[in-house]
């Protein structure tokens, strides 16, 4: 349902002081508040939501956040955590490969992959040819000089790796390369990796997608990826603009969803799930899998049954509709080309008429010049991350979805909308084999059963970048010593850490002294 008019301004209204104020700022400042230093997000989330089983799904209130029950986003450090000393164990290179949101990923393991190492992290190489063949680079998505700056405390930054002179000539350092295992512990890192580093100066982590495991006994590891994916990644100013542009736009019609709506060619071949299609459509779903994935037996009524296949456009609208949202709801989709056409879209649409995407809303060149490489991805998460609620169609395995989800949760707890796709589909089967009755209310039951984006445990297979509670997150007044929120001047204490590191290297103050006099 969708109330002309009135809709939540990136923040919750009324309560506290905090609150006041994020109802009255705009987008790039509440994107700047989420991505940048402010370790200390001090909003006090939470939601008009109680904190009783509901017993029936009230829509109307899914468009407010989830009740925070006192948590708020904290990646700050909590014990003593040294700043990085001026001589590092060398240098470290990596090569992130997969689309824009297996690449963030694996930013943020580069980053603690370096801290464990005690190297110098020269700013990740994102790979323009397994996914996007875009060549934009880390410099062309990303603000550079924010994310060196943000990440002062924990790691040494270059853009690139210096050069040396020897014999007279200027020569560059040659890397050895490596294939890290995947979800390498850390252990391998401090034994292999640093052995080699040691050797040549310069180690070349490639691929260095999924690379460093993401359970890690150490709550300020944790952190420090959260202090890398939601405050250090800061889009670069066109890409923020190009967004703030179009939430903007759907801003002046009311509350808005998005869904990522997973209905591509990739994924559908990926899953199996080709019965659906037409003979000449599944012939081109079985080549695009044979060509790109393993072998594998792969039975549709499998796949379906146990929650491995993409819900499918109507699905999708059965799912909303039988929660109360109506045909005024306002949807954003976040979606490469589906396949299948109209024939799929067609019931969706008959469903939920107010569809929009980047290139609907905002026609700019820019835009129409790059919808489906790194930039229109790039959008397509800020939309979703500023949305009233969001849907993902498949989340697994799906960086784009369980990275919103995490980012989400992050960020006050907005509500996301997730179907167990295996629970539902003996519900959708019954109602294509022509026994409607109940099939509303079955659905509700199953949705009533998931989580809207509350503070919620970690269970396997979800993934940290899905669900950093508790380590990301602090209360004022915990039960656990652990959970207690780091003091307000946690930033004072780190620079005065940086400080003292730097001036007690007498290298360091005299270059620092010497770039300042040239400055004034």
């Amino acid at each position: 349902m969708r109330r002309p008019g009135l809709h939540r301004q990136h923040g919750k209204q009324g309560g506290g002081g905090a609150k006041g104020i994020y109802a009255k700022l705009t987008i790039p400042v509440v994107v700047l508040l989420i991505c940048t230093l402010s370790l200390l997000f001090s909003a006090t989330m939470g939601g008009n939501r109680g904190s009783l089983e509901p017993s029936e799904i009230n829509a109307e209130e899914l468009w407010e956040s989830a009740k925070s029950s006192g948590w708020r986003p904290s990646s700050a450090p909590r014990s003593d955590w040294p700043p990085p000393p001026r001589e590092t164990n060398g240098y470290l290179r990596v090569r992130c490969n997969g689309g824009l949101n297996q690449q963030r990923s694996a930013i943020c393991n580069a980053v603690l992959a370096a801290r464990i190492l005690n190297a110098t992290l020269v700013l990740p190489e994102l790979d323009a040819n397994s996914f996007w063949h875009d060549d934009s680079g880390f410099q062309g998505i990303y603000d550079v000089e924010h994310f060196i700056q943000t990440l002062k405390y924990d790691v040494q930054i270059v853009e690139s790796i210096p050069e040396i002179r020897k014999n007279g000539k200027t020569k560059k350092i040659k890397a050895h390369q490596i294939r890290p295992p995947r979800d390498a512990t850390i252990s391998w890192y401090t034994t292999v990796a640093l052995k080699k580093m040691q050797e040549h100066g310069v180690i070349y982590l490639t691929p260095f997608s999924h690379r460093l495991a993401e359970e890690i006994d150490n709550p300020e590891y944790q952190r420090l990826r959260c202090r890398v994916n939601y405050h250090a990644l800061r889009f670069k100013p066109n890409i923020m603009k190009l967004s703030e542009s179009i939430v903007d736009k759907l801003r002046t019609q009311g509350h808005f969803m998005s869904i990522h709506l997973r209905f591509e060619m990739d994924m559908l071949a990926f899953a199996g799930c080709f019965d659906i299609f037409n003979q000449k459509e599944q012939s081109i779903l079985k080549k695009y899998r044979k060509e790109n994935f393993a072998e594998k037996r792969l039975v549709y009524k499998e796949r379906r049954a146990i929650g491995k296949c993409p819900l499918t456009p109507e699905e999708v609208g059965l799912v909303l509709n039988a929660m109360g949202f109506d045909n005024s709801t306002l949807i954003y989709l976040a979606a490469g080309e589906l396949f299948g056409g109209e024939h799929f879209m067609k019931p969706f649409r008959a469903l939920f008429p107010h569809l929009e995407n980047h290139s609907s809303v905002d026609s700019s060149e820019e835009l129409a010049a790059n919808t489906q490489g790194l930039l229109g991805s790039a959008v397509d998460y800020m939309v979703c991350l500023l949305s009233d609620i969001f849907m993902p169609t498949y989340d697994g395995p799906s960086n784009f979805a369980n990275n919103l989800l995490g980012h989400r949760l992050y960020y006050g707890f907005r509500t996301t909308i997730r179907p167990d796709r295996k629970v539902l589909a003996p519900i959708f089967v019954d109602r294509e084999n022509g026994r409607m009755a109940g099939f509303e209310q079955a659905v509700r039951s199953v949705m009533l059963k998931t989580n809207f984006g509350g503070p919620h445990k970690r269970v396997p297979p979800e993934s940290f970048y899905t669900n950093s509670w508790p380590e990301c997150f602090c209360q004022v007044s915990p039960k656990n010593p652990a959970d207690k929120c780091p003091p307000d001047n946690v930033l004072e204490i780190l620079d005065s850490r940086l400080e003292n590191e730097v001036t007690s290297d007498p290298e360091a103050l005299a270059e620092i002294n010497s770039t300042s006099r040239t400055e004034r």
